[in-house]
């Protein structure tokens, strides 16, 4: 399988955001879309959230709540990214359902994939794999972390961490099954459905 695009939302967004996402989504291929929308409140989120949710899965692409699982199902997204402290997978698991998609950060530990992959994790997560402006980056991943994972384990991986069209060759090469990326598409000088077109291309090497 080629690396796909796993775009994840600015953590503030105006009125404009909506038509922003559907032309970034209309210029390439994207797998999903996490809702990270840190710095929104969650009555926001609830009130933001549908026109998001509704524009991304008309056009195929699976929707990801970042932390909060409950939040996820009353949405209707189709699963649910947990950072190392927010909650068990395997509660998750139970609420969300056989169907949902369920994503774990592991950071750069061997240790904490495994785990996840074998609570019933849908992917892994390692990063940041270089410095971001996104979140406060504890960890910073090495590239062979990547190569390792893939050639011993089925459960796919997304590299994280201020991933821009300028660096992610190295990751694609060494097998991740996503890219996540925020800032490197929606602050890309030439706007970002110009970024998931050059990620598209990129993947497709």
């Amino acid at each position: 399988m080629n690396t796909q695009l796993y775009l994840i939302t600015p953590p503030r967004i105006d009125a404009c955001f909506a038509a922003t996402l559907a032309e970034a989504l209309d210029a390439g291929e994207v797998a999903a879309l996490q809702l990270r929308l840190k710095d929104h409140s969650r009555d926001e989120i609830v009130a933001l959230a549908p026109e998001l949710i509704k524009i991304a899965q008309s056009r195929g692409v699976a929707v990801i709540m970042n932390d909060d699982v409950s939040l996820a199902v009353e949405l209707g997204c189709d699963g649910v990214h947990l950072g190392q402290s927010d909650g068990n997978v395997k509660e998750a698991r139970a609420k969300l359902g056989k169907g949902g998609m369920l994503g774990v950060t592991c950071h750069d530990s061997r240790h904490l994939a495994m785990e996840a992959g074998e609570r019933g994790a849908d992917y892994v997560a390692f990063g940041a794999f270089y410095p971001t402006t996104t979140k406060e980056t504890a960890t910073i991943a090495e590239i062979d972390l990547l190569r390792w994972w893939v050639e011993l384990f089925e459960v796919p991986c997304v590299a994280i961490g201020g991933i821009t069209v300028e660096n992610a060759a190295p990751l694609i090469e060494a097998g991740a099954d996503f890219l996540a990326v925020s800032s490197g598409v929606w602050a890309h000088t030439d706007g970002p459905a110009a970024a998931v077109a050059a990620i598209n291309a990129l993947c497709a090497d």
